[in-house]
């Protein structure tokens, strides 16, 4: 760039030449006459605190009556005692040099959170729960909707409705679903979030007598209870679904026939469009091989429909997953 600006300025001038192309005259001066870097160090204003100052102030901030405050509240409390220092700002400034910019505050750290990671191979080995709000009659009305669901066939083996969340109305719907399941000694875990009902100490003696294993979602993790999650959608947000329910007993009449619709007569993709109840209580081997029979009768009379092979109806997954592995992926 230099080199051409050279050539061309005696033909065309300085401005026309740095115009053309597209430099600046100011940078142009100051190549062509640089100025040497200044070696002094930069004076300290007379204002400025000395080195006993600072340390007056870095050492108020660090006692023990300021040492939890901000700088804001050192200042303010200080002027109270007819005491000026600095300013909130000069105090900033001391703290950063001293590399302590940090929440002054003592808080108590969050603990470590395990990632939940639950199989299922057969029904009644894992179970998820969870409550959702249904808009009442009026603005800011609710009820509560408990629901419980096997994982590994998508039964709905539990369900309630409330007018309020409540810890007792958690208990007696899980002690409901165990004992119309027949729940044994070990055989079940039951994940949840960290509601306050799915943490209550009824809820937990209710697991510890019956032998019941209890998993949890790690906070603002939706991920880690995403059967319920999916589950509340369909039911919530079908075309039938009303916008609001104007008493208890007409919610409960309609979940009851929604929930009767959705264990035995809702093809259920995640379970090979077999229903709920099918897989729950053993069926789905004897239909998908009804199933089958069907579909090689079809091939049988129009091979050439079947492009690429005869057509296999699949099976449900042989376990279903919580958050599994990179091993189990794998597989």
């Amino acid at each position: 760039m230099t080199a051409a600006l050279e050539h061309l300025i005696p033909v065309v001038g300085i401005v026309p030449a740095c115009s053309a192309l597209g430099v600046s005259r100011a940078t142009y001066y100051r190549r062509r006459c640089p100025q040497p870097r200044s070696t002094n160090a930069r004076p300290k204003p007379p204002r400025a605190l000395t080195r006993v100052q600072v340390t007056e102030v870095l050492d108020t901030l660090n006692d023990d009556r300021f040492v939890d405050k901000p700088p804001r509240q050192v200042w303010a409390e200080l002027l109270d005692e007819g005491t000026h220092l600095c300013s909130v700002r000069t105090m900033y400034r001391v703290l950063e040099d001293a590399n302590q910019i940090r929440d002054r505050r003592n808080q108590r750290s969050h603990g470590a959170y395990v990632r939940p990671e639950l199989v299922a191979e057969a029904p009644n080995q894992v179970w998820s729960w969870d409550i959702t709000k249904l808009p009442g009659a009026r603005r800011g009305h609710y009820f509560s909707l408990y629901v419980a669901l096997d994982i590994y066939s998508r039964y709905v083996v539990g369900w309630t409705i409330a007018r309020y969340e409540s810890t007792t109305v958690a208990r007696a719907f899980l002690a409901d679903a165990f004992a119309e399941q027949g729940i044994g000694p070990g055989q079940l875990v039951v994940h949840s979030d960290r509601g306050a009902p799915m943490k209550a100490k009824s809820t937990a003696l209710l697991y510890s007598d019956l032998g019941i294993t209890a998993s949890y979602s790690r906070p603002r993790v939706s991920n880690d209870n995403p059967f319920s999650e999916s589950q509340f959608k369909t039911l919530k947000y079908r075309p039938a679904s009303p916008e609001r329910f104007h008493t208890l007993e007409e919610a409960r009449s309609f979940f009851g026939e929604l929930f009767d619709w959705y264990n035995e007569r809702h093809y259920h993709t995640g379970i090979a469009l077999l229903t709920p109840s099918d897989v729950h209580h053993g069926r789905s081997d004897a239909i998908v091989a009804a199933r089958q029979r069907v579909l090689d009768a079809a091939y049988e009379r129009h091979p050439e429909r079947f492009v690429r092979r005869a057509p296999r109806h699949p099976h449900p997954a042989p376990a279903v997953w919580i958050n599994p592995p990179a091993t189990a992926l794998v597989l």
